[in-house]
């Protein structure tokens, strides 16, 4: 594929991490919905009393194996319905041509299916068995490949395709890997907003899978009044009765993951015990997203309509006092710790965030893989982000590697285990 550059020039609007201002993105977003089989985009906010706003847009055409409904959020409506448009966007651009109804455009990236010895024997190749697989494989399987950037080492590199497109199905003698997910996929204004999202999803996922396995949260974020927009998002819920954590993640790069976890003890409703997830270099916006994405996966448990939504009836069986128990260390205080304490790595254009996103990756790992699923025809670029060995326990129980490993994990007391236990004759 052709080189992925940077584009240097472009700024942050003064006092923000956006390129565009919010009315500038809202219409460009707009303006090819219809081309992408979006028949609606309604607001939801008000199914909740917590009151943040949240937008669902309905795209019928997906192909099987997606869903069709999405949902996104935001501190204002604009936010909300520029993330639920943008959503859209990830979801049609990463199906491939062919399957997908919308758009007959392909990407430009070749494809290929070959071995992993042969994939490598073109140029750098990423090896099957660092993304964590589910399904059985040998170095003799066939595997379907695209191409992609590794931004990390400047050069073109081989993506097994089962990492790139959702959903996703092998095609004639070629290995199905795994589940395919849309952890990693992006979109934006310009192609360096959509690289920053998706690399900044991928360490998201890492991190919040590395704490749920091992029951290990970090430390508490406390907010007060001069937190501003954060703490006010923050006393919605508390002044509806719904309590909230904010957790600090820890994590091997220095980037800013932020876990809220939700507990409604008005009605304690096992479906309702959500949590809202959010990454960024500047630790506000990482607070911001966390709990914005709360109230969206609380807005989206009672609307019902997300074919992916299907844990409600599974945890309401459990109840709510067992399923709390088993997650009771996203609950319990911990060590505090104020945003102001956090780093602020942000700087005041894409170019700079994406370098130092990919410095703190550089310590971590080897490659960092874009694969650029735009289409000529649609103004919005999508990527696919692609970090090899990062774990995405929190997406597929099925694919853990080392790094969740590594950690010590919290086993469960019997009090906090969903099954009951056999009293003692």
């Amino acid at each position: 594929m052709p080189e992925i550059t940077i584009d240097r020039s472009l700024r942050y609007i003064k006092g923000t991490q956006r390129v565009l201002s919010e009315e500038a993105t809202l219409e460009n977003a707009k303006s090819k919905l219809e081309r992408i089989g979006v028949t609606r985009v309604a607001g939801i906010t008000d199914l909740d009393r917590i009151g943040i706003p949240v937008i669902t847009t309905v795209r019928p055409s997906a192909a099987e194996g997606a869903i069709s409904v999405y949902s996104g959020k935001g501190s204002n409506e604009n936010q909300a319905r520029i993330s639920a448009m943008m959503e859209s966007y990830e979801r049609c651009l990463a199906e491939r041509s062919g399957l997908n109804k919308d758009i007959e455009e392909d990407i430009s990236s070749p494809y290929f299916i070959d071995t992993f010895e042969g994939a490598s024997a073109r140029g750098a190749a990423v090896d099957p068995v660092s993304l964590l697989l589910s399904e059985a494989y040998t170095p003799e399987h066939l595997v379907e490949w695209t191409t992609g950037w590794d931004l990390l080492r400047n050069e073109e590199v081989a993506v097994p395709a089962n990492a790139v497109f959702h959903p996703y199905n092998a095609p004639g003698r070629a290995a199905k890997l795994f589940r395919s997910n849309t952890n990693g996929l992006a979109a934006g204004n310009t192609p360096e907003e959509a690289i920053l999202h998706g690399l900044l999803e991928v360490i998201e996922r890492d991190a919040l899978s590395i704490a749920e396995y091992n029951r290990s949260p970090g430390k508490e974020i406390i907010l007060t009044p001069e937190d501003g927009e954060n703490y006010e998002l923050l006393r919605r819920f508390r002044d509806n009765e719904v309590d909230v954590r904010l957790w600090l993640l820890p994590h091997d790069t220095r980037v800013t993951t932020v876990v809220a976890a939700t507990d409604d003890i008005k009605l304690r409703d096992a479906a309702l015990l959500v949590m809202g997830a959010g990454a960024h270099l500047k630790p506000e916006i990482a607070v911001k997203r966390a709990l914005t994405e709360a109230a969206q996966s609380r807005v989206v448990q009672i609307h019902g309509a997300r074919e992916d939504t299907d844990r409600e009836n599974f945890v309401r069986q459990i109840g709510y006092d067992r399923i709390r128990r088993m997650n009771r260390y996203w609950y319990d205080e911990g060590e505090k710790v104020a945003v102001s304490d956090i780093e602020d790595l942000s700087g005041s254009s894409p170019a700079e965030n994406i370098g130092t996103v990919l410095q703190e990756l550089r310590n971590v790992v080897d490659i960092a893989a874009i694969v650029d699923l735009s289409r000529k025809s649609i103004p919005i670029p999508v990527i696919r982000a692609v970090v090899p060995a990062f774990e995405m326990y929190t997406l597929d129980r099925e694919r853990m590697g080392s790094r969740l490993r590594a950690g010590k994990k919290k086993k469960l007391s019997p009090e906090e285990r969903p099954w009951r236990q056999r009293p003692r004759k």
